[in-house]
């Protein structure tokens, strides 16, 4: 039970991970770069996907249909101001984004990025370990398991832990070669 727990905790925080791996701008357009933009909307802040279709009809562009007019200059300027560092281009209720080849400098930077990314998740589930660590002792402490099922225990929760720091580093290195590829 608390090995299903902990890798439930565990594989959460890998998702997390590549969902903020799927904001980072590599060259190409991808509709997941938009993903953590947010439109004011009617007096407060929601995603760009619920303001609008997003979509890429070719290789290098982006494409947001915006539903209602009154929002275009909103989510226009949301784009804008996001660190992603895109220029959108409005067309009646269509906003175009084009993006950009990357410098090798904004490609280093974006591996850095991710590397922060990837940091964070293997804190995460170090956490994660630890307090499943805890929860053994204080199992063991109130002779609720004996001192080898603790063993064995622990021994499991630091596989588990090694298997997603495997994980989260072979997505970093997946993600920083497909920045980095011209």
């Amino acid at each position: 039970m608390l090995l299903e727990n902990l890798r439930k905790k565990m594989s959460a925080s890998l998702d997390n991970l590549l969902k903020d791996f799927g904001g980072l701008r590599t060259g190409r357009a991808s509709v997941t770069i938009l993903d953590n933009i947010m439109v004011d909307a009617y007096g407060s802040l929601v995603p760009l996907q619920q303001v609008g279709t997003i979509s890429a009809p070719e290789a290098k562009m982006l494409t947001v249909q915006v539903w209602d007019s009154s929002l275009i200059k909103s989510a226009e300027i949301a784009i804008r101001n996001s660190p992603i560092g895109l220029n959108p281009v409005v067309d009646g209720q269509l906003i175009r984004i084009t993006i950009p080849n990357l410098s090798e400098e904004r490609r280093k930077e974006i591996c850095k990025l991710a590397g922060k990314y990837a940091e964070q998740t293997r804190i995460s589930v170090r956490n994660i370990r630890r307090d499943g660590m805890d929860s053994i002792k204080d199992q063991e402490k109130n002779k609720e398991i004996t001192e080898d099922q603790s063993k064995k225990l622990s021994d499991s929760v630091q596989k588990l832990t090694d298997e997603f720091i495997k994980k989260i580093d072979s997505s970093l290195s997946a993600k920083e070669q497909e920045i980095m590829k011209v």
